[in-house]
């Protein structure tokens, strides 16, 4: 081979090289072109990541209305819980007024009742009084015997100092008493008298009538009458 076409090819393979090498930095300076684009991405990753305005509005309102529900809650179970007790109380007060009511004996009447008077032992010129209840139910009877002895228009008084601490209870077959201090004892008390007929009415307008001790007794203006007592020895100490 000749010197001249070993040059020829020399020069032909250093054109392809210098071809190549401009090449290389063509496509070189398009990356280096492209670069920025990795930083737009990550600027365009941040925006996507961090809340937009449009959702800081949504979580605030969203704040605002939680606090609100809270708060209306609250209120709601307060209103609540006192509606409760309220209820309660009245209900409570409701039933325990009929419950009483249902335990409670009714008023005695004369036809429930035997009445008997007789002479008491001691002291003188007293007269014993029985009322026993001769019906199937317990009932109380009133205060004290309203006794009317003979024609009289009124009642005799009753000793205060005989009360009770509460009315007289007979269930059925069971006995009260009541004392009747009939005169002075020594006849200085004026409207002396005698009677053979006694009555006592009850509240509801019966009448009971007792039978006295034979020959009647004697009475004056002195005539006092005691509370019903549940026991003949308490009815005999005034």
């Amino acid at each position: 081979m000749s010197a001249r076409t070993t040059r020829t090819r020399l020069f032909a393979a250093a054109t392809v090289a210098l071809a190549a090498l401009s090449l290389t930095a063509c496509e070189g300076d398009g990356l280096n072109t492209g670069s920025p684009k990795p930083a737009s991405s990550s600027a365009s990753a941040d925006e996507s990541t961090g809340p937009s305005d449009d959702a800081k509005d949504d979580t605030g309102s969203a704040g605002s209305s939680g606090s609100a529900g809270k708060d209306d809650a609250s209120g709601s179970g307060t209103g609540s819980g006192s509606g409760k007790n309220t209820g309660g109380d009245k209900d409570s007060n409701s039933g325990s007024g009929s419950d009483s009511d249902s335990d409670l004996p009714g008023k005695c009447s004369a036809s429930d009742v035997r009445i008997t008077a007789k002479n008491a032992p001691r002291p003188i010129n007293h007269l014993l009084l029985t009322a026993t209840n001769t019906g199937s139910k317990t009932c109380t009877l009133p205060q004290y015997p309203a006794a009317r002895f003979g024609e009289a228009q009124s009642v005799p008084p009753v000793a205060e100092s005989s009360k009770p601490q509460s009315l007289t209870t007979l269930a059925s077959g069971e006995s009260g008493y009541a004392g009747v201090r009939l005169s002075s004892g020594d006849g200085s008390a004026e409207g002396g008298r005698e009677v053979s007929t006694l009555t006592i009415p009850f509240e509801d307008g019966s009448i009971a009538r007792a039978e006295l001790p034979s020959g009647g007794v004697h009475v004056d203006n002195d005539l006092t009458v005691t509370y019903w007592q549940t026991s003949a020895a308490n009815a005999l100490e005034y």
